[in-house]
């Protein structure tokens, strides 16, 4: 870019990590999950939710199955400190959910803190303070010690007040901005708030270290990790978790590669939302571990369900690619991407194992709550086989393949006019109006069967130029009888070069379709379509449609 000064930016300096275990791990279990929608998220909105809209995604985020909920920084504002005693007055507050509260260490607000969690059985009083050069340097001027001091001086407020709350107090504490902060201060500060907690088995300690600013490469955020899981004291004891922010748009990376280096518990929002380019995003994360094959205690069998709350309660659109949630995720309008998914999809459905391969779909649609009928849409982009999956999977019409080029290039020709996408019942309008409502030069009227010593007959009437004709046939089967019929007046010879059939529809409304391929030596091929309660009356209507399509 033009006009940037040399100098100006500098590259994230490599971490000393000698003999780094994360690139060979597996992500083998789901990591503890804190939902920060309440607070981070709430707080990076253009209108921060009301009191509805707050017990709305509170509620939501239960059902999800959260145990763990930041609902909010309750000595910050009257709606958040309201919030939290409405969950608490109306018994909202589940038995197995810790709810989480952030707080700065001032003994002012750490005791408005305490009395908004007063009758809470289970809570979690998150501390922070900014750690990073640029802060010590810029914001407060202060150095290691003294921000050390700060930081000390927050946890013995905490555990004066625990003292007399009735129920557990768990502790968390962000070096805030970790990112930007020297690893040695980081675990010093760390060890020193776990020290004076007075950690132990039965008194575990969460040390977050937040991603605040999303710095550097996704590895350079799991080398810290690592870094810091061998630097702090009483390592067992210590929940290492994350939270990190999408400055760099790799925010679901950089917490994949943490837990592989160690990181025990991830805090995000769902959907991504949060300050500047938002907080990780839980649904990705956790979709991605569900391809994976593991369980991670969280329910997104409603996919539509969760975005519909999360937009009404942020006032935020999703964007219509965001990965397994977007209105297009699922949706192929290339041609080849169309084939393979339909030829998948087919798959799946025939062989017995459940172990999940269809091309282009890292997991399952229905096991988000999405259908199959919106993953194939159409425009000039779409090949043949997805034209062959609307009117299959929409309307019931079993195309045989032989003829999917010839509907596909009718379907071509109205987009490329539109210049847009088609609609579902466009599609089929054009497949109507190539086989169904076509100009007639002969029209069938009606037929008449036998069978003698295995040979057909029929007696066929139909109308050829104006004229109404019977005639008199036999063959090797029903429609070979009614060619032969046809043959002693028709002009135009022709051969029959594939047919195929199906019924369509409820037992009790099913109608028979029939598909004829005829070919002639002026012609390639062409194929009719023909519906009729009877399947023999359909496959005859079928070859009249050929012959129209053919011959007009």
């Amino acid at each position: 870019m033009k006009n940037i000064p040399k100098g100006k930016y500098k590259p994230y300096p490599k971490i000393d990590l000698p003999e780094r275990k994360w690139p060979d791990n597996t992500i083998t279990k789901a990591p503890i999950w804190c939902s920060v929608d309440l607070r981070d998220g709430n707080q990076a909105l253009i209108n921060p939710m009301d009191m509805k809209k707050k017990l709305e995604l509170f509620a939501l985020l239960l059902k999800l199955g959260f145990k763990e909920i930041e609902v909010g920084f309750p000595s910050a504002s009257k709606i958040e400190f309201d919030f939290l005693r409405k969950l608490v007055t109306d018994n909202l507050i589940p038995d197995d959910v810790t709810i989480q509260v952030l707080v700065q260490a001032r003994e002012h607000l750490i005791a408005k803190t305490f009395e908004a969690l007063d009758g809470v059985k289970k809570a979690t009083v998150h501390l922070y303070n900014s750690t990073s050069i640029a802060q010590r340097k810029i914001v407060f001027a202060k150095t290691q010690d003294e921000i050390i001091d700060l930081a000390l001086e927050g946890v013995d407020l905490v555990k004066r007040y625990e003292a007399n709350h009735n129920g557990e107090i768990f502790l968390e504490y962000s070096p805030e901005s970790f990112t930007g902060t020297e690893l040695d201060f980081a675990a010093r500060i760390s060890n020193a708030v776990t020290a004076r907690w007075g950690i132990n088995e039965d008194r575990k300690v969460i040390i977050n270290l937040p991603a605040t600013v999303e710095m550097a490469t996704p590895n350079i955020y799991a080398d810290q990790i690592e870094w810091m899981s061998r630097h702090l004291d009483n390592r067992e004891n210590v929940i290492i978790s994350t939270h990190t922010h999408n400055d760099r748009g790799t925010s679901i990376a950089a917490t994949e590669l943490a837990l592989l280096a160690g990181a025990d518990r991830v805090e995000g929002t769902l959907l991504s939302n949060g300050e500047r380019t938002g907080n990780v995003d839980i649904i990705t994360l956790a979709l991605n571990m569900t391809s994976q094959g593991i369980d991670t205690g969280l329910d997104f069998s409603d996919i539509n369900e969760v975005v519909q709350v999360v937009e009404q309660c942020t006032e935020l659109p999703t964007h219509p690619r965001h990965p397994y949630v977007g209105e297009l995720v699922y949706t192929a309008f290339s041609g080849s991407h169309q084939d393979a998914i339909n030829k998948g999809l087919a798959y799946q459905q025939a062989k017995e194992d459940p172990f999940w391969e269809v091309p282009y779909l890292p997991i399952d649609p229905a096991d988000v709550g999405r259908t199959y009928e919106s993953i194939i849409r159409i425009n000039s982009q779409s090949g043949k086989g997805g034209v062959a999956y609307i009117l299959e999977h929409s309307y019931g019409y079993h195309l045989p393949k032989s003829m999917h080029p010839e509907i596909g290039r009718a379907v071509q020709t109205l987009s490329d006019q539109k210049g847009r996408e088609l609609e579902a019942d466009e599609i089929l309008e054009v497949f109507k109006n190539t086989y169904f409502n076509i100009k007639e030069h002969i029209s069938f009227k009606d037929v008449s069967l036998s069978t003698d010593n295995g040979v057909s007959k029929c007696t066929l009437t139909y109308l050829y130029n104006n004229k109404e004709i019977v005639s008199k046939g036999e063959g090797n089967g029903p429609i070979d009888a009614c060619k032969d019929a046809l043959m002693k007046e028709y002009k135009n010879d022709f051969t029959i070069k594939s047919y195929s059939e199906h019924s369509c529809g409820d037992k009790s409304t099913a109608k028979a379709v029939a598909y004829i391929e005829i070919q002639s030596r002026e012609l390639l091929s062409c194929f009719g379509v023909g519906t009729d309660n009877d399947i023999t009356v359909a496959s005859i209507k079928a070859m009249f449609c050929a012959l129209n399509r053919a011959f007009s």
